[in-house]
């Protein structure tokens, strides 16, 4: 008997459904619905109400946590002149981190229940439901986890007084990312560099989503390669 494959319902909350694809999961989870309503995630009300997060609750949460960071190096006796260089630093390291969460964690491979849903829930529902507005940005508790383990590391590497400044600039580096992302899924750019990152970000989404990782700058993805090849005269065609 060959195993018949499982189907998702799309009108039943879908965190307890994706779990049963299995290996079929990373090819439906790169079929995207372009819809901007969004799925539900759980049966639970309350539950359902921590998936949904507004854009400028980004930067309303973290700008104020990563300018307290700042403002500790002054504290700590980093000479004014300082600061703003390592905040530079930690804006230009978050860039690197940017590039590396969403090529080796938010990509992937899972086949397991848990690893089909931990990955769903991360980042996969993003790729399903690409213009849903509340599931785009990091909720806050999520990112808060996240930022943890930075943390602690660039403690790790730098004095006491200089690790607030570089962790301020990757809070801001994360907002910066955060707000881009929103706006190259729903703003509608006039200028050219605007216009071209948008582009390169929906080839991602639509046509190659193992290049592209970049999200604020494909700096990254020339520097590994793993920008997007040219589009063929064949796929346009078909397109």
């Amino acid at each position: 008997m060959v195993a018949q494959k499982f189907l998702v319902d799309l009108n039943k909350p879908l965190v307890s459904q994706v779990g049963h694809l299995g290996e079929d999961y990373d090819e439906w989870v790169h079929e995207p619905i372009v819809s901007k309503e969004g799925p539900r995630f759980f049966q639970s009300d309350f539950l359902e109400l921590f998936t949904r997060t507004a854009w400028w609750v980004i930067p309303t949460v973290w700008v104020p946590v990563a300018s307290w960071f700042i403002s500790n190096s002054a504290k700590s006796g980093l000479p004014s002149q300082h600061v703003a260089p390592f905040v530079l630093l930690g804006i230009f390291v978050w860039t690197l981190a940017e590039y590396t969460l969403h090529r080796f964690l938010f990509h992937i491979k899972t086949k397991s229940y848990w690893g089909n849903t931990f990955h769903y829930l991360l980042h996969g529902c993003h790729h399903k439901h690409p213009m849903d507005s509340f599931r785009l940005v990091f909720p806050p508790v999520a990112a808060a986890i996240l930022a943890l383990p930075i943390w602690n590391l660039v403690k790790l590497v730098c004095p006491p007084s200089i690790a607030p400044a570089v962790f301020g600039g990757i809070l801001l580096g994360y907002v910066m990312y955060d707000c881009t992302h929103y706006y190259l899924h729903h703003g509608q750019p006039k200028s050219e560099v605007p216009k071209s990152l948008k582009k390169y970000h929906l080839n991602h989404h639509y046509r190659l989503q193992n290049y592209g990782f970049g999200i604020t700058s494909p700096l990254w993805d020339k520097v590994f390669g793993t920008v997007p090849p040219p589009q063929s005269k064949g796929e346009a065609k078909r397109r």
